[in-house]
C-alpha cells in the first residue's frame, strides 16, 4: 500500500496548474499536491526533503515563511568543527604545460574501536 504526504509548501494550493484542480462542476478548488512515499525501496529516506515538498519552489517558500521559527528550536551559538590531518598539496602538470594543484583533506578518525 502506498503512503502519501501533502506538500508542506505554504502557497502550494494557490498555483494554477491542472493537477491541482479538484471538485465537481461549479465548486472547483486548487488543492495542495500529494507526494507519494516510496517506502518499499531501499533508497527511501524519511528525512529527505523531497518527501515533503512537491518542488524546490515550495520548499523555498516553506523556509522563507517558517525558517526563523525552525532555527529558534535549536539555535547554534558556536561553530561545529571536524578534526582533520594537515592538508597535503600536490603540484600537477598536464601534457600541455598547464600547472594545477590538488589538496587532499582527510578527517581524523576519532571513533573508539
Amino acid at each position: 500500500m502506498s503512503e502519501y504526504y501533502w506538500c508542506h509548501g505554504p502557497k502550494c494550493h494557490t498555483y494554477k496548474t491542472q493537477d491541482r484542480v479538484r471538485g465537481s462542476k461549479g465548486s472547483k478548488v486548487l488543492r495542495t499536491r500529494k507526494i507519494k512515499q516510496n517506502t518499499q525501496y531501499a533508497y527511501y529516506d524519511p528525512k529527505h526533503a523531497h518527501n515533503y515538498f512537491c518542488s524546490t519552489g515550495c520548499q523555498a517558500e516553506f523556509w522563507a515563511e517558517y525558517g526563523n521559527q525552525i532555527r529558534q528550536i535549536a539555535p547554534r551559538n558556536e561553530p561545529l568543527e571536524t578534526r582533520i590531518e594537515d592538508p597535503t598539496k600536490e603540484r600537477h602538470e598536464t601534457g600541455y604545460g598547464h600547472v594545477y594543484y590538488t589538496t587532499e583533506i582527510n578527517k581524523v578518525d576519532t571513533s573508539m574501536e
